[in-house]
């Protein structure tokens, strides 16, 4: 069979599938899936959580709007980096190190092409790597103070768990030799060891048809000492895409996405979106490109060239996109499938009030009061007003009005902005410069348009880029680092933005930790709370003597195959007691040395202890059900009789079947071999083990003749 790659199902859940009916393969690919979404619950492996770049982690059990309060939360340290730290940290939960046992991992990038492995809950370094080559340094900050004093890696990795023996962290740094020659290189680093993987690095390089700035020939040339590689990179069915920012205004510059093979880092595909101009670079203020379930990308980009003579397609007719919001295909290479563009295009690019300042969000889908589910898109620049596009259609331009976009809230984020929005319970969340954060509310699938709530203080420049963390839809926090010295993070209620915490409220500088740095993105994972300074990473939790209850990964459920669970708590001083009998632990239970295999349904308690103090008891029930049986050949029609086999995806699992139309049970017979069927028959067969519940009845009927 042939089996479509989706982009959520990594390439080993395929490797599990072949030879299987589609039926089958379907079946076993959804439940590794869902093994594995749950095993890495806690992973944040991307820009912002996710590709649709919400900021949102709701798998968050340990911070609540009670316990994050200046008593129980602060710094619990900071970890020294050689460098900025201007890309979001990420967090990688359960990664077993060869020789150094089981560790959740936080990957630290800095601007001295410094790519870190630290141990996230107790700072300790699992590897530390350079990303330069033999004679090479960190770029100079060539003439703009955007990034300074030297350029090296600057946009936000992704990681993915599948990708060679133990993992791939991906990346980009820039970097110059001893004879003024500059270079990016697209690196793969195994998660474990930070060792080069897939013969990497790769120089990046790139043409384009064209005849704009830096153009020969009829193609513009990418140069890579006019480039730095700003937006989060984003990773997207097997391909690496980059995204490319100028340094300031300092030409000649265009506007480039690239895309690479995830396995052999070879380019597969480049798009300039101002292929005929100038400028029209893609800033996003370190936001990464965002993307839909159709594998279309999204973003914004700078000022630049804008077409206003469109074709009859209402596609710009040379091919340029300055200052637009983009959608792009995927499907053949990359290629502009959609846009919009602000009637007033021109004069903001001329005036340099872009909508590149500021990072795209997917918001998730939104039904109307008719019942319609809209697929929309936010974004917002330096023009103070709120974009909200429909992805199927996004407005394209008008030089009269924008009267063809979704809706538009003009002045609504007032300083404008230079950073990225968040999504949390139906709302999102903006931090202008200069003003608060601001909370706009979706209503029948429009934003309302005032903002609902805002905080207390206000955020300088650049604003602010909020992150959420919640249980669900419960103990919603918004979480914001503010640009000054010292460094301030901030926590805010979700529900109405009051301050629950702020670093600066402790008694003599306790959670102080550095000095604030431009686009710096809080990362919540597991308890604790990560934010980059200029040379360091603040690391926040819960506070000695406030023991966190400990959480499962996987989370328990229902679930098709054994699994094995850690139990992990936020303090790492914990020790760690549980039982599988359903009882309540005590420090006499068993003490948790490493992950515990279940294969039949059980009742998992535990609680974590440090010095004499307890914490609430962690209760998990996995439940174990058979998978259902699956018939070969499918059932039909058939002109002559047919041989039908069983097959059964649990381990050890027993098939019971019918053939009389009776339903089967443990006491019906046992399926040893294929069944002839010489006439038309129905077949019923159910899955047995121990400790599971059974399978679903599967039933097929056979009907042999003309």
């Amino acid at each position: 069979m042939i089996m479509k790659r989706f982009p959520s199902l990594p390439n080993y859940f395929f490797d599990r599938c072949r030879g299987m009916s589609a039926s089958a393969a379907i079946l076993t690919a959804g439940l590794l899936m869902g093994a594995a979404i749950l095993a890495n619950a806690q992973d944040v492996s991307t820009y912002h959580n996710d590709v649709g770049r919400t900021g949102q982690n709701l798998n968050e059990t340990l911070l609540t709007t009670s316990n994050v309060n200046s008593t129980s939360f602060g710094r619990l340290f900071t970890l020294a980096t050689d460098g900025k730290v201007d890309a979001q940290p990420l967090y990688v939960s359960g990664v077993s190190i060869p020789g150094a046992g089981t560790h959740n991992l936080l990957i630290v990038v800095s601007e001295h092409d410094t790519a870190y492995a630290f141990d996230a809950d107790t700072g300790a370094v699992i590897w530390q790597v350079s990303a330069l080559k033999s004679g090479e340094s960190p770029s100079d900050d060539r003439g703009c103070g955007q990034v300074t004093p030297e350029i090296g890696i600057t946009s936000t990795p992704t990681i993915d768990r599948t990708r060679g023996l133990h993992g791939a962290i991906y990346l980009v740094a820039m970097s110059k030799d001893s004879s003024g020659n500059y270079f990016q290189r697209l690196h793969a680093l195994d998660l474990t060891t930070g060792a080069e993987l897939f013969s990497g690095p790769v120089t990046i390089t790139a043409t384009y048809p064209g005849s704009g700035a830096n153009s020969s020939g009829g193609f513009v040339i990418f140069d890579p000492k006019q480039y730095k590689e700003r937006a989060g990179l984003l990773l997207l069915n097997g391909i690496v895409y980059t995204a490319w920012a100028s340094h300031c205004d300092n030409g000649p510059y265009t506007g480039w996405v690239m895309g690479y093979n995830a396995n052999t880092l070879a380019q597969t595909t480049v798009l300039n979106v101002v292929p005929n101009g100038n400028e029209g670079a893609i800033w996003m203020a370190g936001a990464g490109l965002a993307a839909d379930s159709g594998n279309n990308i999204y973003f914004l980009d700078a000022n630049g060239n804008f077409d206003t003579t469109l074709n009859s397609n209402g596609f710009p007719a040379n091919g340029d996109y300055g200052n637009a919001f983009l959608k792009l295909s995927t499907s053949g290479g990359l290629a502009v499938a959609d846009y919009f563009e602000m009637d007033n295009t021109v004069s903001e690019s001329g005036s340099d009030t872009d909508l590149g300042s500021g990072g795209a969000l997917l918001v998730p889908d939104q039904n109307d009061g008719t019942g319609h589910t809209w697929h929309l898109a936010v974004g917002a620049g330096k023009d103070t007003n709120l974009y909200l596009v429909n992805r199927d259609a996004m407005g394209k331009f008008n030089a009269g009005n924008n009267n063809n976009i979704y809706q538009e809230l003009p002045g609504s984020l007032p300083g404008g902005i230079w950073s990225m929005p968040a999504y949390f319970n139906n709302r999102i969340f903006y931090g202008p410069v200069g003003n608060p954060i601001l909370a706009f509310q979706f209503t029948n699938a429009k934003l309302s348009a005032n903002p609902v709530a805002q905080t207390a203080n206000n955020f300088g420049y650049p604003g602010a880029t909020p992150s959420i963390s919640a249980n669900g839809s419960s103990n919603g926090i918004v979480w914001a680092a503010e640009n000054s010295s010292p460094a301030t993070l901030h926590a805010y209620d979700a529900s109405d933005l009051h301050e629950l915490y702020n670093s600066n409220q402790a008694a003599g500088g306790r959670d102080h930790f550095g000095n604030g740095n431009k686009f710096v993105t809080p990362m919540i994972a597991n308890g604790k709370v990560y934010v980059g300074t200029t040379n360091s990473v603040g690391v926040f939790g819960l506070l000695t003597g406030q023991v966190a209850t400990p959480t499962f990964a996987p989370r328990a459920g229902l679930y098709k195959l054994p699994v094995k669970v850690a139990i992990t708590d936020s303090n790492s001083k914990a020790k760690i007691y549980y039982t599988t009998n359903g009882s309540t632990p005590t420090v006499s239970s068993t003490l948790y040395t490493g992950r515990i295999a279940l294969n039949a349904t059980t009742t998992l308690r535990a609680i974590a202890v440090v010095g004499g103090s307890s914490s609430a008891v962690a209760t998990g029930t996995f439940t174990f059900q058979v998978a259902a049986p699956q018939f070969s050949p499918n059932p039909g029609r058939f002109s002559s009789p047919q041989s039908v086999t069983i097959k059964e995806f649990t381990p050890g699992a027993t098939i019971h079947y019918t053939t009389d139309g009776s339903v089967p049970t443990s006491s019906s017979p046992v399926y040893n071999g294929p069944i002839s069927v010489n006439s038309t028959t129905t077949i019923q067969a159910i899955g047995i083990e121990t400790g599971y519940n059974s399978s679903v009845v599967s039933k097929a009927r056979y009907i042999i003749g003309p």
